[in-house]
């Protein structure tokens, strides 16, 4: 079985060229044959030009185009995948599901909840070796941000558009996050698994720790962080240019308060552990030395791993074809004008 690919595929872009070629050959031929008529009708002219060909010229151009598509094809460094390797990790299988609601944005912890929970996540990724990761965002339904991959640079692009805007809900439904995290790891997969939950835990959805059960069932472990104070914060909004704090209905300042009680209720379902984030450090370093005491899975994974160039075989047709071209002469050959080659 061998695989398919272009090593310089932008070159492609160069057989746009080819048609736009085809239709000045086109126009220059229409006004040839309208510059002949201006001198008399076809048959006598065909009688003073015997050795003169209409086909000729229109073959030696569709042989000249040719070439250059084989010419481009070739600069394109068409490959094949020669070998199948068969690759074997050990890792575990983890699905992040980040809290994007509003009260994520307060700054009781800096700069603010989410873009602290964005580079803990970061951070987080640096240290994975041989590990799956997925991303998950949540409000008050949950998104699949970033389908479970091995990408680690995947990972943080995807984190990188991250924010409250994304998911079109406003809520917390933490349940809703570890439930589609369930469904998200790898079918059939053997690897351990493991959900974090990033959020301030105010859950105003679902039943997170039915869900942390359910998930322990299908043995997924469900760890919690929590991000914010138990003191709280208010979250600020952008109002005409500028910034406000969002109030209830009666005018009053909301404040929003990490539920840790909660979080700690959730990760204790989950057979996890709860991690509270500070202005100091998030405390992912426990969190990391918790996911590696997981016993590690072998995970196999098949890659064409070494491809070999076949550009010379296509420079190979169009040096032909070129040839062939140049030998063809465009004027009929005086011994050969009764052989009918090119109609």
């Amino acid at each position: 079985m061998e695989m398919f690919r272009f090593g310089n595929i932008e070159y492609l872009w160069g057989l746009l060229i080819i048609p736009l070629l085809t239709l000045f050959f086109i126009l220059s031929r229409i006004s040839r044959r309208r510059a002949l008529k201006k001198f008399g009708q076809q048959e006598i002219i065909s009688h003073l030009m015997p050795f003169s060909s209409r086909n000729r010229p229109v073959f030696k151009f569709m042989l000249l185009m040719l070439a250059l598509a084989f010419f481009i094809t070739g600069i394109a460094r068409p490959q094949f995948g020669s070998k199948l390797k068969t690759v074997k990790r050990e890792g575990v299988e983890l699905i992040i599901a980040l809290d994007v609601s509003n009260s994520m944005m307060a700054e009781d912890i800096q700069p603010n909840r989410l873009e602290r929970a964005k580079r803990a996540i970061s951070r987080l990724v640096d240290r994975l070796k041989d590990d799956k990761i997925g991303l998950i965002v949540f409000a008050g339904d949950a998104y699949t941000q970033l389908p479970i991959t091995s990408d680690y640079n995947s990972a943080k692009l995807f984190l990188n558009s991250v924010n409250t805007q994304i998911v079109p809900k406003q809520g917390t439904a933490i349940g809703a996050a570890i439930d589609l995290a369930r469904r998200s790891f790898t079918p059939n997969g053997e690897a351990n698994k493991a959900i974090i939950i990033i959020t301030d835990g105010e859950n105003h959805e679902d039943d997170a720790i039915s869900s942390a059960k359910a998930a322990v069932e299908e043995g997924i472990i469900v760890h919690t962080i929590g991000m914010g104070l138990p003191s709280g914060s208010p979250i600020p909004v952008l109002r005409n240019g500028q910034t406000d704090y969002l109030k209830d209905r009666d005018g009053n300042v909301v404040v929003t308060k990490l539920n840790e009680q909660m979080l700690e209720q959730i990760s204790a379902a989950g057979e996890g552990i709860y991690v509270r984030a500070n202005n100091a450090q998030v405390g992912l370093n426990a969190l990391f030395d918790e996911i590696n005491k997981m016993e590690k899975q072998e995970m196999e994974s098949k890659t064409f791993s070494e491809y070999d160039d076949q550009f010379q075989y296509f420079f190979a047709v169009g040096l032909f074809l070129l040839l062939l071209e140049y030998v063809i002469l465009e004027r009929k050959n005086k011994y050969l004008k009764n052989i009918k080659l090119f109609g």
